[in-house]
C-alpha cells in the first residue's frame, strides 16, 4: 500500500524551509533540548475576509465563559436542546470569541465539536468560522482520535472553499501522524492538490516532521530516499531525518545518517552538528560530544545558545555542574547569550541539589534581563517541584503574578499533584475550579491525579466518580489507571457484599443462633493447637 501511495509523482520548485532553533510553536514543539528544533513552514495563505462584530477583549472573555457553563449544563442534553439553548443566549458571535471557547475544549471534543457545528450551521448571525476556528476544530478532533468527525469537517472546509491552508494541512499530517497511520498521513500530503496546494519542497519536508515527530523515522527515511530525484536533498532535509533518529534515540542509525551526510555532496550546518551532539549526549557519549562542541569553535562554525544549552544540560547531568557554570559564563564572553533554556537548564539541576540559594539568583538573574530570559512554565515547574510544603505555593504564585505569567495547564496539573501529595484538600479543590474558570483544564492529567490521589487516601467512590467523568467527556485513560479503577470496583463489590452479609448475620429469624452454636460444634476439634 505504501509503495502504491508513492508512486505519485511530485512537482519540485527549489524552495526552501525556515528552520530556527530558538522558536516554539503551538503546532510543532522543540525536539531534543529545550530552545532547539524546527520551525514550521510559515503560512502562504491567509485566512478568508470574515465580517466580524467588534468585540472587547472582556467581553469576548465573559461571553467564552457563558458559552462554556451552558455546554457543561447541558453535557446530557440531546443535540436539538443544547441547539436551542445556544440559540437563546442572542451571543454576537466573532472569530476570537469561537476560538476562546474551542480552545476551553480542548480536551473535551463533544462540547467542542457540537458548539462548532452550530456556529458552522449559522449560529451566529452575520458571522461564518475561518481558518482559524477550523483548523482549531481539526486539532482537538486529532488529538481525541475522532477521525470520523474531522473528516466531516474537512468534507465541510472543501464545499466552502478558501479556508484550507497550510496550517491545516500541518495539523493533519500531525494528528494522522501521532494516531500511527503512516499510510493515512501520506494519502493526506497528497490530498493538497484537492485543495489548491502545491506539493512542494515545504510540504514535503513537513511531512518528513511529522512523521518523524512521532517516531516514524524508518518511514521519512523511506519517503526522503524514494523521492531523491522530485527532491534533491538539502541539507535542511538531511537535518529533519536525523534530528529523527535523535528524537528516536538510536545513536546507532544518528551514527550511520551522520556518515552517510559527511559522504554526501551537502556541507554540514550548525544545526547538523547541534543534532549529532544532542543524540551524543542523549546516549551518554559526553566526551565525544564536548570534543564536537569544541571543534565547532576551531571550524569556525559558532556553536549557537541550542548547542550550549545542550552541553549545560548533558554536564549538568553528570553532575559536572562546576564545568558547566564555566560553559555559561563563557557565552558572554564570546558573544552567545544565554536564553530561558540555559538557565532552566542550570535551575533544573541546582534544585536537585538543594542549591536554592543560587537558584533564587538565577532567577533574579532573569527577571531582571526580562525579553528572551523571562521565567516561563518550566523554570517555575522546577521551581515548584523543589518545595517542601505548602506554604511555599502562594509565595511563588505572587511572583508569577509579578512577572505577568499566566499559568498554564501543566502547571496547574502539578500544583494539583502537590496539593493532593500534601493532603490539603480545600486547596486541592480551590485549584480545580480555578482551572476550569481560567479555561485550561481540567484533562486528562488532571483527572489521572485525581484519581490516583483520592485512591491513595481511600477514597475510592470518589476516586471512581472522577473517571466515570474522564471518561463520560472522552478522555482516553492510561492503562495504569484503567487497572486500578478495575481493582476499585472489585474492592467496593467486596464491600457491599459484606456489608450485606454482616446485615444478614445481624437477622436472626434468618440465621438462627442454634445453627451457628452447631457449625462452631462441629469445627471445633480442627480448631484447637496442637499438644
Amino acid at each position: 500500500m505504501l509503495q502504491n501511495i508513492l508512486s505519485h509523482s511530485i512537482p519540485y520548485r527549489n524552495l526552501c524551509i525556515e528552520m530556527n532553533p530558538n522558536t516554539n510553536t503551538d503546532t510543532f514543539t522543540n525536539w531534543g533540548v529545550e530552545g532547539a528544533g524546527f520551525l514550521p513552514p510559515a503560512s502562504r495563505s491567509d485566512d478568508p475576509a470574515v465580517l466580524e462584530p467588534p468585540l472587547d477583549d472582556f467581553t469576548i472573555t465573559k461571553n467564552a465563559l457563558t458559552v462554556q457553563n451552558l455546554l457543561k449544563v447541558h453535557g446530557s442534553s440531546s443535540i436539538e436542546e443544547l441547539e436551542q439553548a445556544l440559540d437563546q443566549c442572542g451571543l454576537l458571535l466573532n472569530e476570537d470569541l469561537v476560538l476562546q471557547v474551542l480552545r476551553r475544549h480542548r480536551s473535551d471534543w463533544k462540547p467542542a465539536f457540537y458548539f462548532f457545528n452550530w456556529v458552522s450551521k449559522g449560529g451566529g448571525i452575520g458571522y461564518a468560522p475561518g481558518s482559524g476556528a477550523y483548523n482549531e476544530i481539526l486539532d482537538i478532533l486529532g488529538r481525541m482520535k475522532r477521525f470520523g468527525e474531522l473528516g466531516q469537517v474537512l468534507d465541510e472546509m472543501s464545499k466552502r472553499g478558501g479556508v484550507v491552508n497550510e496550517k491545516t494541512f500541518a495539523i493533519l499530517l500531525n494528528r494522522y501522524s501521532a494516531a500511527h497511520k503512516i499510510e493515512e498521513t501520506i494519502q493526506m500530503f497528497y490530498k493538497r492538490r484537492e485543495f489548491g496546494l502545491e506539493l512542494d519542497l515545504i510540504a514535503f519536508q513537513t511531512l518528513l516532521m511529522s512523521l518523524c515527530r512521532y517516531k516514524h523515522v524508518e518511514a521519512a527515511e523511506f519517503l526522503f530516499h524514494s523521492k531523491r530525484k522530485e527532491f534533491p536533498p538539502d541539507i535542511k532535509t538531511w537535518n529533519i531525518i536525523l534530528n529523527g533518529w535523535c528524537v528516536l534515540g538510536s545513536l546507532r542509525e544518528a551514527k550511520r545518517f551522520w556518515n552517510d551526510i559527511v559522504s554526501s555532496r551537502c556541507k554540514r550546518d550548525r544545526f547538523t552538528y547541534g543534532i549529532f551532539i544532542n543524540s551524543l549526549t542523549k546516549a551518554g557519549e559526553l566526551s565525544k560530544a564536548v570534543k564536537l562542541f569544541n571543534g565547532m569553535w576551531e571550524k569556525g562554525c559558532t556553536p549557537d545558545v541550542a548547542i550550549c544549552n545542550c552541553i549545560i544540560d548533558a554536564l549538568c547531568f553528570k553532575k559536572r555542574i562546576p564545568q558547566a557554570l564555566e560553559v555559561f559564563g563563557e557565552m558572554n564572553e564570546r558573544g552567545c547569550l544565554p536564553n530561558v533554556a540555559t538557565y532552566n537548564s542550570l535551575i533544573k539541576h541546582l534544585c536537585n541539589i538543594g542549591r536554592m540559594e543560587k537558584v533564587y539568583e538565577l532567577l533574579e538573574e532573569m527577571e531582571q534581563k526580562k525579553d528572551c530570559c523571562m521565567p516561563n512554565a518550566r523554570t517555575y515547574n522546577y521551581l515548584l517541584k523543589s518545595m517542601k510544603k505548602p506554604e511555599e505555593v502562594p509565595q511563588l504564585l505572587e511572583r508569577m503574578e509579578r512577572n505577568s505569567y499566566r499559568i498554564t495547564g501543566d502547571t496547574y496539573n502539578l500544583i494539583l499533584k502537590l496539593f493532593m501529595e500534601w493532603d490539603q484538600p480545600e486547596r486541592v479543590r480551590s485549584t480545580w475550579v480555578e482551572m476550569e474558570r481560567n479555561g485550561v483544564g481540567p484533562d486528562q492529567r488532571s483527572y489521572t491525579i485525581m484519581i490516583h490521589g483520592l485512591h491513595g487516601y481511600g477514597r475510592m467512590e470518589k476516586a471512581l466518580s472522577y473517571f466515570n467523568e474522564m471518561t463520560l467527556k472522552g478522555m482516553i485513560p492510561e492503562p495504569r489507571t484503567k487497572l486500578l479503577v478495575k481493582a476499585i470496583s472489585i474492592k467496593l463489590k467486596e464491600r457491599v457484599q459484606m456489608t450485606h452479609l454482616a446485615s444478614l448475620l445481624r437477622n436472626n429469624s434468618l440465621f438462627p443462633r442454634e445453627l451457628f452454636l452447631k457449625s462452631d460444634a462441629k469445627r471445633a476439634p480442627s480448631c484447637q493447637y496442637a499438644g
